[in-house]
């Protein structure tokens, strides 16, 4: 029996049957695409297509010996959706499409999921880019969270879901994307560098104290 992680699968609640959930950056998907994975679905006899909510489309309910053959089919690189790693990033579509956007967001995010998506770091780390303080991409959760405003992005950090969750706290503001993208990569290198095994960015940050760990990013 494949095991969650293996060849991209995902066990589901029968013990028997898997999902898999192709690399979608930041939930962007043309109909070509759409189209291969209703396709694959169908052909294989899957229970469902799932949009998760870190915008991937799941194909569930895929029997182990087919998993091979779905993946070649598909032709699409696996989606980072288990395991100690950099999660898919989630964007709103920001200014690119929406009438409230403050500031590019799906570019933002599309940059960070090329550079970051599916990179080794000690925990689960979720990364969130907003257009706009409505943060529909639920930035105030994420491990590293980022919202347009007028002036420029504010970054957060340590938010996260789960049994014990936890609000992200503001770092910087009024950065320009250049800033943001500088900083995140101190975020995630002072993660790297500092964190236990299996250690959220959250918990890593209440064990040192906020004031330390902004201090010694912002340095």
């Amino acid at each position: 029996m494949l095991q969650d992680g293996e060849k991209g699968v995902i066990i589901q609640r029968d013990k028997q049957t898997y999902a898999v959930a192709p690399h979608i950056p930041c939930g962007v998907v043309s109909p070509e695409t759409l189209r291969k994975l209703a396709d694959v679905a169908e052909k294989y006899g899957a229970a469902a297509l799932k949009i998760t909510s870190a915008a991937r489309i799941a194909i569930v309910g895929l029997k182990e010996e087919d998993v091979d053959a779905v993946w070649a089919e598909l032709g699409m690189p696996l989606g980072a959706a288990v395991g100690l790693c950099v999660r898919s990033i989630k964007a709103c579509p920001g200014t690119t499409f929406c009438k409230r956007g403050q500031q590019d967001s799906l570019g933002l995010g599309l940059a960070l999921d090329e550079k970051y998506h599916g990179a080794q770091v000690p925990g689960k780390l979720k990364l969130g880019v907003s257009g706009c303080a409505n943060q529909c991409a639920e930035t105030c959760i994420k491990d590293i969270g980022i919202v347009g405003f007028p002036k420029g992005w504010r970054v957060f950090a340590g938010g996260n879901g789960g049994v014990n969750p936890r609000l992200s706290q503001e770092l910087a503001r009024d950065l320009t994307t250049e800033q943001v993208l500088n900083l995140i990569d101190t975020i995630i290198g002072h993660y790297v560098a500092n964190a236990s095994p299996k250690q959220r960015l959250g918990a890593m940050i209440d064990k040192i104290g906020f004031d330390v760990f902004k201090t010694a990013v912002l340095a």
